[in-house]
């Protein structure tokens, strides 16, 4: 999330109020509409990780529980995430540190490539909210390739890159599947210098995460461990201790 210190932009109370409210109805009127159609899928996760860590930064160091809802009509998913710390790490034990609402339309261009585009509003209750429009490209292959772009419009006004890479085992004889993944991000001077509050535009974070679904009646039960390197020299030296972290967790997902 942005620094407060870093902030180039500030917004109204009520302006900040009116953009959640206005996301907020585009997310329950999209959901709402393709309920009625009768043809929509809805999906409810409760996730349990020892760290929160995003996009490199370390946000909780210890345990917190994550849940989302989304609902996907066609192409287009509309959906509501939060954090919610399980300590004192931060002084907010029992609290939701953000809630994240979101629109994504994904489709096909052909039997290979795929792509992605859409919209996240972050809001922070101890800080300043905040806008991210993305789009993204992927490639159905062994690798599964994809590189996302977001970008800021509102409190950062800067871009991130994510460069993703996975592929997933499953066999009879294996008790569970196994998804291996990896991330590699970017960001330009405008992006670090809010998150960072470094000048440059450099590497960020390097993710890499094993994860082993199962099923469990009607529920996907998905253990995963998790490792984190800051890569950029700048951001590394911010980071600190935490340049290189390791974190575990379960994940639980019913779908109908």
């Amino acid at each position: 999330m942005p620094s407060d210190g870093n902030n180039q932009i500030s917004r109204s109370d009520n302006e900040m109020k009116q953009s959640k409210l206005v996301l907020c109805m585009a997310v329950m009127g999209m959901a709402g509409a393709a309920w009625a159609e009768g043809d929509v899928s809805v999906e409810v996760t409760s996730d349990f990780f020892s760290k929160y860590v995003w996009r490199g930064q370390n946000v909780t160091d210890d345990w917190v529980f994550q849940p989302g809802i989304s609902a996907t009509y066609g192409g287009l998913t509309a959906g509501f995430w939060g954090s919610l710390d399980l300590t004192d790490e931060n002084d907010e034990s029992g609290e939701f540190i953000e809630y994240d609402y979101y629109l994504d339309y994904s489709g096909q261009i052909n039997e290979t490539v795929g792509y992605s585009v859409g919209g996240i509003y972050y809001y922070f209750p101890g800080g300043d909210p905040t806008t991210e429009l993305y789009a993204g490209v992927s490639l159905d292959t062994i690798v599964s390739p994809s590189l996302t772009v977001y970008y800021d419009i509102e409190e950062v006004d800067g871009a991130y890159a994510a460069l993703g890479f996975g592929h997933s085992i499953e066999s009879e004889d294996l008790p569970c599947g196994i998804d291996l993944s990896a991330n590699l991000g970017w960001g330009d001077s405008s992006y670090n210098d809010a998150y960072w509050g470094v000048d440059d535009g450099e590497l960020n974070d390097l993710t890499l995460s094993a994860a082993f679904p199962f099923e469990v009646g009607p529920v996907t039960v998905t253990p995963s461990v998790t490792y984190v390197a800051v890569l950029g020299s700048d951001v590394s030296d911010v980071a600190g201790d935490d340049d290189s972290l390791v974190y575990a967790g379960v994940g639980l997902a019913y779908g109908f």
